[in-house]
């Protein structure tokens, strides 16, 4: 496994793979890496010849009351677990590498980040995306593979590959969730005890409303209803948004009909987590 710092020496890698007719699977994270990233590590190993793993904690997606500052980063950790797992490469360049002074061109992201996540974090699909674009073209992947867990995220990358005509497939996984239910996240290390007991709720919460809508229930407006009263129970919570959405349109709906996703954002004292999940009517 071969660690690389600079965008010049992993571009003249991806070229040399590429010149070999080498597939590149594609992880892109910001470190901190836990079972959710594993599994979509093991997905590219299956799947491509080499597989490349960038660590890199972007401060174009976080805003100024975000947690920048104290997002976990254990680069000999996460190191350890790409060996174990067969990567082949980590590209985790500095901050200079991929910004540096004067930077200035920033990808702009439509409708599709103005909701959900995008309502309350101004700018971070914008910093989302500036950053996954200079990643596919530095690394030059086959397959690029995300999180169902980042379900806004998944459809806007996907939308920005097939809108600039990028020549890659970007492969979304299912969510990794812990025993009790709670989707894997790098977030989870900042919760208390009785925090990460509350958690658990949330998927909970989701599960709730699957079984309201098999058994026939389509009224939006209901299921937030009762997905609020079971996610307030719990005295750390407090409540971002819970969200219906239409998976076509990706726009929220009133009368639930074909596949929704359900989103939800949810703070545990003052730790932001967010989980979904997809559900045919």
């Amino acid at each position: 496994m071969k660690l690389v710092r600079s965008i010049k020496e992993m571009a003249a890698l991806s070229k040399k793979y590429k010149g070999r007719g080498e597939a590149i699977g594609f992880v892109p994270t910001m470190g901190a890496l836990h079972k959710g990233h594993i599994s979509l590590i093991c997905r590219a190993r299956k799947e491509c010849k080499i597989v490349v793993v960038s660590i890199f904690v972007n401060p174009a997606q976080f805003g100024p009351k975000d947690d920048l500052k104290r997002y976990p980063r254990n680069l000999g950790a996460d190191t350890n677990i790409c060996r174990r797992e067969g990567v082949d490469i980590i590209f985790s360049p500095n901050r200079e590498e991929i910004y540096p002074k004067n930077y200035k061109t920033y990808l702009a992201i439509d409708d599709l980040g103005r909701v959900l996540c995008g309502k309350f974090r101004s700018g971070h699909f914008r910093g989302v995306a500036t950053i996954v674009t200079k990643l596919f073209n530095i690394i030059s992947p086959d397959f690029a593979y995300f999180g169902q867990k980042d379900a806004q995220q998944a459809i806007i990358i996907k939308k920005l590959v097939r809108d600039l005509n990028m020549p890659l497939e970007v492969k979304v996984l299912p969510i990794v969730r812990e025993r009790d239910g709670l989707a894997m996240s790098s977030r989870n290390t900042y919760l208390n005890r009785e925090q990460r007991e509350d958690a658990a709720v949330l998927y909970q919460a989701l599960r709730m409303a699957g079984v309201l809508i098999k058994k026939g229930s389509r009224s939006s407006k209901e299921i937030i209803r009762r997905m609020r009263l079971m996610i307030l129970k719990k005295k750390s919570a407090r409540i971002q948004y819970i969200s219906v959405f239409d998976l076509k349109e990706f726009k929220p709906v009133k009368r639930i009909k074909g596949k929704i996703l359900i989103a939800l954002a949810v703070f545990f004292g003052k730790t932001r987590l967010i989980d979904n999940m997809i559900i045919k009517a």
